[in-house]
């Protein structure tokens, strides 16, 4: 067997103290990053249906796992004005409230 660097164990500790501190711990995912993460979505689907090829080719299916690219992107087409507005409010939110 070959024989062991003894130095690589004096470089790393045995025992790893963690000290988790419960009152500053946040979620990863934040409701506020989904929401986010949704208008874009919407957004970029409803862009996306706008260009002729991306439209036939990711849009075409309307049922199934992708048929969320189509139904987001009806929803962004149908709904504008209010897509835009809740775009327009989050990013204000983000902005100065956050």
């Amino acid at each position: 067997m070959k024989s062991v660097n003894k130095t690589l164990f004096r470089q790393f500790p045995v025992h790893l103290s963690v000290n988790f501190n419960l009152e500053k711990m946040t979620n990863v995912y934040s409701f506020d990053g989904i929401l986010v993460f949704g208008l874009l979505f919407i957004c970029t689907c409803a862009y996306l249906k706008k260009v002729p090829r991306l439209n036939s080719w990711l849009l075409s299916e309307k049922k199934g796992v992708w048929g969320v690219f189509y139904k987001a992107a009806v929803i962004g087409t149908r709904l504008h004005m209010l897509v835009a507005a809740s775009c327009l409010s989050m990013a204000f939110y983000l902005v100065f409230l956050k």
